[in-house]
């Protein structure tokens, strides 16, 4: 029955030759009054081959199916019909206590993406701590949370979930301040006792920089302790100049991957997947618009919500007028990022020099004037630091960058047609972006 009623349930995800494949062979028992499913192979070569093949999607819809609490018993091959004497080889919890949906199995990927997935899958299985700490770098959308969680998820198989923490810096912040109230000792005392630590947005600590010793005090720990450290930020370490010279040296210590801006054909299979599990019924040229209009798969994730919230309440069968509606009535829409790229392009387009002359050492007056005006809009589009712009242009010190914003900022109170000509130059830098 159990077997039965579960190819039905996998029969919505998966082929049917798939499932001749990898479940048919199976012989399988619930025990409902342990909250275990006991699953025998047919014999040891089919038991590799599952494991590197179906394992995970198998793990993550019988989790589906029979709901939370439950552990997976595999036995041994050579043991005969499952009985209540069965030796079991491996035992393994199913539980997605970091949300179902984010797994290695769910994790769209082309190949510039394959490393990171890879490596984190390798952080997730070792037993031992191979990279430490391991960083997720990628802009917003770009799948660093997802990673995050299905890392902790895959952990969480293996280890109870008291050995594992999950946040974000403002939550690491607030269990000193607010749940210790200030008591810094108590504090790690309580965050020691954790085997592995998951911190997402890490860049939010900018905002905490008093707090910075106390995350060296917690890495030394959970480094000499050989216990595992995971972050996510959405740029690269390098950018971070606000980060304390030794907390950013302890990072690089570890392994630091950068996940890729989603390209279009990911985005397609994005909104495939989220259509076929919401069941949302739209057409392959409506997919095709939203994956080529937007680029940020949790904006993507939202539109989805609003277009199937209108077939549920409003209209079950979505014509081409009504999509087209929803999306002119989308507001919010993601801005691109202004680079500091963009700027140089623009402002060495307007001033008709070459990019390379922006950041060379040419002192010819208009040159000096274009330069120092992208360096002006780098610090306020930007909001590059000042040694930050003297590596953008060319390795200057950042006097030299102080001292061209402070020029820009004269030379448009002095000079009507300056000022007239930046302004020029910041919407085109914007449309730049928009596009």
């Amino acid at each position: 029955m159990i077997k039965r009623n579960l190819r039905q349930h996998l029969e919505k995800s998966c082929l049917d030759q798939e499932l001749r494949q990898w479940f048919d062979p199976l012989e399988m028992e619930v025990r409902e009054h342990e909250k275990s499913l006991h699953v025998r192979f047919p014999h040891s070569f089919f038991a590799d081959w599952f494991a590197s093949t179906a394992q995970s999607k198998f793990e993550e819809q019988v989790r589906l199916f029979l709901g939370p609490g439950y552990v997976l018993r595999y036995l041994n091959t050579n043991c005969s019909p499952i009985t209540a004497n069965a030796h079991e080889t491996e035992k393994k919890a199913i539980d997605f206590p970091f949300g179902h949906k984010f797994t290695f199995e769910n994790f769209i990927i082309n190949k510039k993406n394959g490393f990171p997935l890879a490596t984190a899958k390798e952080v997730a299985k070792n037993n031992e701590v191979v990279f430490n700490p391991f960083i997720i770098t990628g802009g917003n959308g770009y799948g660093k949370t997802h990673l995050l969680k299905s890392i902790a998820n895959e952990i969480s198989k293996k280890y109870n979930n008291d050995l594992i923490f999950f946040g974000n810096i403002e939550s690491l912040y607030n269990i000193y301040t607010s749940d210790f109230k200030n008591d810094f000792f108590k504090a790690r005392t309580y965050l020691y006792k954790f085997h592995f630590i998951f911190i997402d947005e890490f860049q939010l600590i900018k905002k905490y920089s008093n707090f910075q010793q106390e995350l060296i005090n917690i890495f030394n720990n959970f480094y000499d302790n050989k216990k595992q450290m995971i972050f996510c930020c959405s740029d690269k370490l390098a950018l971070y100049e606000f980060l304390d010279p030794k907390l950013k040296s302890r990072l690089e210590w570890g392994l630091i991957v950068n996940l890729k801006k989603p390209d279009l054909n990911i985005r397609v299979q994005y909104i495939e997947k989220s259509c076929k599990e919401k069941k949302i019924n739209i057409s392959k040229e409506q997919m095709l618009t939203l994956a080529q209009r937007f680029d940020d798969l949790r904006f993507i994730q939202g539109l989805l919500l609003k277009i199937y919230a209108y077939m549920e309440f409003v209209k079950k069968d979505l014509s081409d007028n009504d999509f087209r509606h929803i999306l002119s009535q989308t507001t919010g829409q993601p801005k691109k990022r202004i680079r500091p790229e963009i700027i140089l392009d623009a402002a060495a387009e307007h001033f008709k020099v070459e990019r390379k002359d922006l950041m060379g050492t040419r002192r010819h007056h208009h040159i000096v004037l274009a330069r120092q005006t992208a360096m002006y809009l780098c610090r306020e589009l930007v909001g590059s630091s000042y040694p930050s712009l003297g590596r953008i242009f060319g390795g200057r010190d950042h006097s030299t960058a102080l001292y061209a914003v402070k020029k820009i900022k004269q030379l448009q109170k002095d000079n009507k047609d300056i000022k007239n000509m930046v302004n020029l130059l910041k919407k085109k830098c914007l449309v730049k972006c928009e596009v």
